[in-house]
């Protein structure tokens, strides 16, 4: 007698249909893509405005570190007559001094070119061929790049002065630039290799 094979739930051996959704999982389906394909839209077309605008970009705002407009104009400064041999000691030293000091450009000034230079805004200056402080022996005097100098401290700047020069040397540095013994770094070295060594040096920078 032939047997039927019967599948695990009684009834012939069939291959069984895929299952249906019910209607409640259709339209559960149906409604999320509903949803999906709006949203999915507003993010194509929301990233496209955001590598496509419509205008023209905007320029960026000035930064607040921006550096403001520097004066060219020329500095005003006086011009003593000079002895003959200041003179061109004093020449010697501008002729050598160069086109920036560390990043302030060098601008004309109103008077003696020949012994006179100055740099950046507010303006930094170096006269040459003044006279030679003469500070008290407690006082302090430092020693730069093998030239002493004597800081006088003002309301506006820092006056610092050769005291190891045949030709004093004066740099006045504005409070605006902070350390004015390193703003005379670069001075010193062109004072030393253009104004030959004189007079009585002090102690504090001989030591």
């Amino acid at each position: 007698m032939d047997e039927k094979l019967t599948s695990p739930a009684g009834g012939p051996d069939e291959t069984p249909a895929p299952a249906r959704p019910d209607r409640g999982t259709r339209n559960a389906a149906l409604l999320a893509a509903l949803v999906a394909v709006p949203v999915t839209v507003a993010v194509a077309s929301f990233t496209f405005a955001k590598l496509s605008p419509d205008g023209p970009a905007a320029q960026p705002s000035p930064s607040a570190t921006s550096a403001r407009p520097q004066s060219t104009a020329a500095v005003e400064m006086a011009a003593p007559k000079l002895a003959t041999r200041a003179e061109t000691v004093c020449r010697a030293l501008v002729s050598q001094l160069p086109a920036t000091l560390r990043e302030l450009p060098q601008r004309p000034v109103t008077a003696g070119p020949e012994q006179n230079a100055a740099y950046g805004d507010p303006a930094l200056t170096i006269d040459c061929g003044g006279t030679e402080p003469a500070p008290e022996q407690t006082e302090d005097v430092w020693v730069v790049n093998k030239v002493c100098w004597y800081a006088a401290e003002g309301p506006d700047a820092t006056v610092l002065t050769t005291l190891d020069r045949e030709t004093a040397v004066r740099v006045t540095v504005p409070r605006s630039y902070d350390s004015a013994l390193q703003w005379v770094s670069p001075i010193s070295d062109v004072v030393l290799a253009s104004v030959p060594s004189g007079g009585d040096t002090p102690g504090g920078c001989t030591g």
